[in-house]
């Protein structure tokens, strides 16, 4: 039987509560063996926008996960040089892994309406399982993507809805530089890191 592997994909700049929380549901519901987080090196949507560091956001990711022995973190991305496109990570993804594993790339539904943007997107819906995590303001757009793909794209993406958590990253990063408080928004050994570094201020 194929190991189910999830794949959280993201700049985690920071990491916060509900990329945990959305992993953890996913995981629950699609019986997953695992989380891989995947840091982003260069994400080619943030060119140009300052960031934190890698080693900070590596840092970040490593402290966040550290409790749940069901995620782990990987560096496929940091380690090549280049945009961060999800059909190259997928597909070094699947060497690194095996045929043994399945992949399921776990997004929210507002990147599910855009896959036909992205890099490659019909060779990427038919290399892994889709799990897009649903807001009731932003449903599938089921019609554009049937037009797109066709009747396949039904097998390949899957519909999670979560509970909402309004939070995000450059949310924090404002409140961080406005001096407030971002604790229960991010684990606390996040926080203390974040304050220890000085980020965002």
């Amino acid at each position: 039987m194929k190991k189910r592997i999830g794949l959280m994909g993201g700049t985690f700049d920071p990491i916060h509560l509900a990329h945990l929380h959305i992993a953890e549901e996913s995981r629950e519901a699609f019986k997953l063996d695992e989380v891989r987080f995947i840091p982003a090196a260069q994400p080619p949507h943030k060119l140009g926008r300052k960031i934190a560091s890698a080693e900070q956001r590596i840092k970040m990711v490593e402290l966040a996960i550290a409790a749940n022995p069901c995620f782990c973190l990987d560096l496929l991305e940091m380690e090549r040089k280049g945009p961060s496109y999800s059909w190259l990570m997928v597909q070094e993804m699947q060497h690194k892994l095996g045929e043994d594993a399945e992949l399921y790339f776990i997004t929210g539904s507002d990147s599910i309406n855009d896959l036909p943007t992205w890099n490659h997107p019909r060779e990427l819906v038919g290399a892994c399982q889709f799990i897009g995590t649903t807001r009731p303001e932003i449903p599938f757009d089921e019609k554009l993507l049937l037009d797109y793909f066709g009747p396949e794209l039904r097998s390949h993406i899957h519909e999670l809805q979560v509970p909402l958590m309004e939070i995000s990253s450059t949310q924090i990063r404002e409140r961080v530089a406005a001096g407030r408080s971002i604790r229960y928004l991010v684990p606390e050994n996040v926080a203390d890191y974040i304050e220890k570094e000085g980020l965002y201020k």
